[in-house]
């Protein structure tokens, strides 16, 4: 939703495309973006009606969407809701979360809002969900350096009520508080059936507070070369401003976006629907939010990478040296049960613990332990996984 005309734009002449290496990998993973995937979507979702808060088309939605999260792979312990009154009702925001494998603690999150506000909706927000469902689709299989969340905000059309809420009960609330690579918003992004549409607005931020509005236009710069690197748009610099990025902007975050150069006359009507957009348009935007999360993640190189990653279930251990205690990312693991051990270099064991419901991540303390390598060992009724650990 934006309620704005723009009051200034900027032609962006990218004369530094080169400045980032075009990834073979990138665009292979790119170029599986599913146009008929994307097509499927925007029907499901604007057949799911009008998604006002305190309707059954919003939970409708919402369920609809954990169960798209739910068929790429994604675990149950990999699902948050967070509720929030929004007016007289309860709304949610869905959070999916895929841990990193070298920074595992610091998230670069990418969100649009599900909820619409007098019509259907289909391009506000329909084509920033289905373009998030895609790429959470294909980054599934992949290890990328820094966690990810996906996020599903309601409560966008009533003033950004559910990205405050997250970032102050979710962001704050975290202690220490949430650390934030980048915050990489997508809203309203179908295009216009009577139009060529070519051209995708990048959003920077140019508000207060200013202390981060250089490194908002850093990854915006590296946003456009990515969308030239791994899709056929053209690219255009605006300002950020009126969707779920600004309370994490005020929140002193770094934020990007996308948002459709031709804008659509039919925001917040009945006529916000599918034979006025262009879902080829969206399919492009879809590549470029893939190429751009594959680069802000900091995604494998190799198919073969994400090969041995699947393997291993995607569990992971850290930090790595360990100190006082070591975490455990479940991965994909759905067992409700499960056994772990710590064995030091001549196999005895030195620490087992059994664990029932796990969540998605369990602390072990280490406590006792001398410093040292040791093979920690995860065990479930069908799966055994085991990494070697140092202790410092």
């Amino acid at each position: 939703m934006k309620n704005l005309l723009f009051s200034f734009s900027f032609l962006w002449l990218c004369a530094t495309a080169n400045s980032q290496e075009f990834i073979p990998y990138y665009a292979e993973v790119a170029d599986q973006v599913s146009d008929a995937n994307i097509l499927t979507h925007l029907t499901q979702f604007e057949n799911l009606g009008v998604k006002r808060r305190g309707t059954a088309a919003l939970q409708n939605t919402l369920d609809w969407l954990k169960t798209k999260y739910t068929g790429y792979g994604y675990t149950a312990s990999q699902m948050q809701e967070y509720s929030f009154t929004n007016g007289a009702y309860t709304c949610k925001n869905l959070v999916v979360t895929k841990v990193g494998t070298l920074y595992p603690n610091t998230y670069v999150i990418l969100c649009g809002h599900y909820d619409t506000i007098t019509g259907k909706g289909t391009n506000d927000n329909g084509s920033g969900v289905v373009t998030i469902l895609e790429v959470a689709r294909l980054l599934q299989s992949i290890p990328t350096e820094y966690s990810i969340k996906f996020i599903n905000f309601s409560g966008e059309e009533d003033g950004l009520v559910g990205s405050q809420h997250f970032v102050s009960s979710v962001v704050n609330g975290t202690s220490p508080k949430m650390n934030i690579r980048l915050v990489f918003n997508i809203d309203e992004v179908g295009g216009r059936a009577d139009m060529t549409n070519d051209t995708i607005t990048c959003e920077r931020d140019t508000g207060s507070p200013t202390s981060n509005n250089a490194l908002s236009n850093t990854f915006t710069n590296e946003l456009i070369n990515c969308v030239q690197l791994y899709s056929p748009l053209n690219t255009y610099l605006s300002y950020a401003y009126a969707s779920d990025y600004m309370p994490f902007e005020d929140n002193n975050e770094i934020i990007t976006g996308f948002f459709e150069k031709n804008e659509t006359p039919y925001r917040h009507t009945a006529n916000d629907l599918l034979v006025n957009m262009d879902p080829e348009y969206v399919y492009n935007i879809a590549k470029a939010a893939m190429g751009a999360m594959l680069h802000f993640a900091v995604a494998s190189t190799s198919a073969l990478s994400s090969e041995s990653y699947q393997n291993s279930r995607q569990v992971s251990f850290y930090p790595s040296p360990a100190k006082e205690v070591l975490h455990i990312n479940m991965g994909t693991l759905t067992d409700t049960r499960y056994s772990f051990s710590m064995l030091d270099l001549q196999g005895k064991v030195v620490l087992t613990r059994d664990v029932e419901n796990p969540s998605m991540i369990e602390t072990v303390s280490l406590s006792g332990l001398s410093k040292g390598m040791y093979l920690a060992v995860l065990q479930t009724t069908t799966e055994r996984i085991t990494k070697k650990i140092l202790i410092e």
